[in-house]
C-alpha cells in the first residue's frame, strides 16, 4: 500500500520491472514482521500478559530491526544510480522496494504488535482445532530440530573456532578460483528467446526495388513453409501465428528490407522448439542471398547493442579497409560468432577523373576539371526568381541529349587556362570505382564498425573479448595510424561495471556506519559483514544449480543481497549483546543467542526464498531475464542463512579472544 501510494509521484507505473520489484520484495517485506512476531511470542510463553509481551517483545528488538531494514534500503538505492543503456530498466526496483520496506517497518512497531497482544498460547485454548494441532506439532519439531541438531553442531564449530573459519575460507577460495578461472561463464545480458523472429536484408545501394523485393517474397514464402511444417495436426494451430514482409524503407530506399514472423509464447506452445531452433532452421533454408552486403536474424529479447562491436579510427581510409577486412578474418576463427558485417558499405558505381600528362601540361588541375565537369551535367546557379512563397532557382547546362552516356562525357570540351579547348578524354582519363554510401567521422577522423552476433550459450564472453583485445592490440602494430576501441556490449560493460564498482564502496561504507551505530563498536559491525562473501557464493551456486551463466542482473541481486543478508547476523550479534550484559559468559550467550534466534533466522530465510520460487520456475518471456536476479537473492540468502547460524558465533568468539588479547 505505501508503494502504490509513492510511485506515482516517483514516475513508476504498473510493469514488467515494478512487478518484478514486488516479487522481489515479498520475501524480504515480512522479515522484520517475523523477528518482531517471533520475540513476542517467545515473551507469551513466559506467561506475560498480552500486552505487556507485545511491548517489551518489539522494544527487544527494535534497534537490530530497525537497523536491519535500514542496510537493505541502502543495498538497493544504488540500482537507482546504475549507468549504461539499460540503466533505467533498473531504476524502478528501488522506488518500489524501498518504500515497502519503510512501511513494513512502520506496520512491524505499531500495528503488528497490537494484533499479536490477543494471541492465546497453549494452556489458554479450550479445545485446539485441527490446524492449530498441526501448528503445535510443527512448533515442536523446530524446538526438536534445534536442540537435536544444531545445538551439538555449534558446540563442536565453537571448540574448534579456527577449523571451522579455515574450512569456511578453503571453501571459499575454491568458487573464486572457479569463477577467475572461467570455468563459470559470464555472460553481460543473457540472450532472452524473443515471440517475434526477424529477418533483415541490406543490399548495394542503387539496387532496383525489384531485385530486392524478390529475395524478401523468397524469404517469406521460406517462412510460411516453416509456418505449415510445425503445423499441429490435431489442433491445425502453428508454432508460427503470423508472417510479415516489407521491401523498402523510409525515403524510398530500394535496397534494404525485412521479413518477420510471430510465433506463440512458450508457455502456451505444444511442440518443443525454440526460437533461436526456427532462427537456425530458417536461416539454413535461405541459404547465401547473392550480392547482399549484410543479413542479420534476429530472435532475443531487450537487445540494445551488438555482442561485438570493433570501432576503428583513422584518417587513411586504406588503411582502415585493410584493418577491417583483417579483424572480420579473425572472427570468422571463432566458430560461435556469425552475422560478421562492417559499415564500408559500398554505395553506387562512379566514375573518377585522373588527369594525364598531357592534361597537367595544359595547366589543368582535377579541381578545375571536376567543377566544369559538374557544371556541364549537374549545372550551375544563373538566377534565383522569388514566386510567391517559392524560391525557382534557373540552372544552366549541357542539353539533355549532350549528357546522357559516357561517350558525352569524353567528347565534352574542358576550356584550359590559355582559353582554348580540349575534348575530356585528351586531358583525362576515367577509373570505374565504387562511392561509399555513408561516411562516418569522429573528432575529424573516418570510422568504420565491424559488428558480430555471438551464440552466447555456448561461449564464454570474457575469453572471447580477451582474446580479441589481444589480437586488436598486435594488429594496430602493424598499423600505426589506426586505433581501435571495444564498443556495443562492452561499452554497456564498462558502463554499468563502473557503476557497479562505486555503488560496492557505497553500500560497504553505508552498511559498515548502520551497524557501528547501534553496536557502538569498530569490530562488531565486521563480524555481521562476514557473511556476504558467502551469500555471494550461494549465489553462484544457485546458478550452477539453475543451469544458468552469470550476468548483469546475477550482480545486482548479489547487490541487493548484501543488505539482506547481514539482517540475520544482526539480530544474532545484538542477541548475544543482551545475553553478556545479563552477566553471562561468552561461550554461554553465543550457545544461548544461538537457539533463541535460530527460529527466526530460518524463518526470513525460507519465506525470502519461497517468496521468490514463483519467479524461478517462471516460463513467460517477459520473465526471463529477471531470473538471474531472484536466483542470486534466493539461493544467496539461503546459503548465507547456514553460515550466519554458525560462522557469526565463531568470528563473535575469535574477535572476543582477540580483543581479550
Amino acid at each position: 500500500m505505501g508503494a502504490f501510494i509513492v510511485m506515482p509521484f516517483m514516475g513508476v507505473t504498473l510493469n514488467i520491472m515494478s512487478l518484478f520489484a514486488f516479487i522481489l520484495v515479498l520475501g524480504i517485506v515480512v522479515d522484520d514482521a517475523i523477528v518482531t512476531g517471533e520475540n513476542i511470542y517467545t515473551h507469551l510463553q513466559k506467561s506475560e500478559s498480552g500486552a505487556h509481551a507485545a511491548i517489551r517483545g518489539t522494544q527487544e528488538v527494535a534497534t537490530p530491526v530497525t537497523f536491519g531494514i535500514l542496510t537493505t534500503v541502502a543495498a538497493f538505492i544504488p540500482l537507482y544510480f546504475i549507468e549504461g543503456g539499460r540503466g533505467p530498466l533498473f531504476t524502478q526496483i528501488p522506488v518500489v522496494v524501498i518504500p515497502v520496506l519503510i512501511f513494513s517497518l512502520i506496520e512491524s512497531k505499531f500495528v503488528l504488535p497490537s494484533h499479536l497482544k490477543n494471541i492465546k498460547m497453549r494452556h489458554q485454548q479450550a479445545a485446539p482445532s485441527k490446524f492449530e494441532q498441526f501448528q503445535h506439532k510443527f512448533a515442536d519439531g523446530f524446538e526438536r530440530v534445534i536442540l537435536r541438531y544444531y545445538q551439538p553442531l555449534l558446540e563442536i564449530a565453537l571448540k574448534q573456532k579456527l577449523a571451522t573459519l579455515s574450512l569456511f575460507i578453503g571453501f571459499l577460495i575454491i568458487i573464486i578460483s572457479l569463477l577467475i578461472s572461467g570455468w563459470t561463464k559470464f555472460t553481460f545480458f543473457p540472450r532472452i528467446p524473443s515471440e517475434t523472429v526477424r529477418a533483415s536484408v541490406t543490399m548495394p545501394v542503387g539496387t532496383p526495388f525489384e531485385v530486392t523485393n524478390q529475395y524478401i517474397i523468397d524469404m517469406a514464402n521460406k517462412a510460411q513453409q516453416l509456418q505449415e511444417k510445425y503445423r499441429d495436426k490435431n489442433t491445425g494451430e502453428s508454432v508460427i501465428l503470423n508472417v510479415l514482409a516489407s521491401t523498402g524503407g523510409r525515403g524510398g530506399v530500394s535496397h534494404s528490407g525485412n521479413v518477420r514472423f510471430e510465433i506463440t509464447p512458450p508457455e502456451q506452445r505444444e511442440l518443443n522448439i525454440t526460437s533461436r531452433e526456427l532462427v537456425r532452421e530458417w536461416r539454413q533454408m535461405i541459404g547465401v542471398i547473392p550480392g547482399a552486403e549484410s543479413v542479420t536474424y534476429r530472435a532475443e529479447f531487450g537487445r540494445s547493442s551488438d555482442p561485438i562491436d570493433v570501432q576503428l579510427t583513422s584518417t587513411s581510409l586504406t588503411a582502415l579497409t585493410e584493418v577491417a577486412a583483417h579483424v572480420k578474418g579473425h572472427l570468422t576463427t571463432y566458430p560461435t560468432v556469425f552475422d560478421i558485417a562492417d559499415s564500408l558499405s559500398n554505395g553506387k558505381e562512379e566514375l573518377r577523373i585522373e588527369l594525364t600528362q598531357q592534361g597537367k601540361a595544359l595547366g589543368l588541375t582535377r579541381v578545375e576539371v571536376s567543377k566544369q565537369v559538374r557544371s556541364a551535367f549537374f549545372g550551375t546557379e544563373v538566377q534565383r526568381i522569388q514566386r510567391g512563397r517559392d524560391d525557382v532557382r534557373v540552372m544552366i547546362r549541357l542539353p539533355k541529349q549532350e549528357r546522357s552516356s559516357v561517350d558525352n562525357l569524353a567528347t565534352m570540351l574542358i576550356t584550359t587556362p590559355t582559353g582554348g579547348k580540349v575534348p575530356l578524354s585528351h586531358v583525362a582519363i576515367f577509373m570505374p570505382d565504387q562511392s561509399p554510401a555513408s561516411i562516418h567521422r569522429i573528432d575529424l577522423s573516418r570510422t568504420v564498425n565491424i559488428t558480430a552476433d555471438v551464440e552466447k550459450s555456448n561461449t564464454n564472453m570474457t575469453i572471447l573479448q580477451a582474446s580479441l583485445k589481444s589480437h586488436l592490440d598486435e594488429l594496430m602494430g602493424q598499423y600505426p595510424g589506426v586505433s581501435y576501441s571495444l564498443e556495443g556490449e562492452a561499452k554497456e560493460q564498462r558502463e554499468s561495471f563502473g557503476s557497479l564498482a562505486w555503488a560496492l564502496v557505497f553500500v560497504f561504507f553505508i552498511i559498515y556506519l548502520l551497524l557501528a551505530i547501534p553496536f557502538k563498536s569498530y569490530l562488531q559491525p565486521l563480524i555481521v559483514m562476514s557473511v556476504i562473501p558467502f551469500g555471494m557464493i550461494g549465489s553462484v551456486i544457485g546458478h550452477w544449480i539453475m543451469g544458468m551463466n552469470l550476468s548483469l542482473m546475477s550482480l545486482l541481486g548479489m547487490l541487493a543481497l548484501i543488505g539482506v543478508v547481514v539482517n540475520d547476523s544482526l539480530v544474532l550479534v545484538d542477541f548475544i549483546n543482551k545475553k553478556r550484559e545479563q552477566s553471562r559468559d561468552v561461550l554461554s550467550a553465543v550457545l544461548m543467542a544461538g537457539a533463541a534466534r535460530f527460529r527466526p533466522v530460518m524463518l526470513t530465510s525460507l519465506t525470502t526464498f519461497i517468496g521468490l520460487m514463483p519467479l524461478l520456475f517462471e516460463e513467460s518471456t517477459q520473465a526471463q531475464f529477471l531470473i538471474p536476479m531472484a536466483v542470486s537473492l534466493g539461493f544467496g540468502i539461503l546459503f548465507a542463512t547456514f553460515i550466519t547460524l554458525l560462522l557469526v558465533p565463531v568470528n563473535y568468539m575469535l574477535i572476543e579472544r582477540v580483543k581479550g588479547r
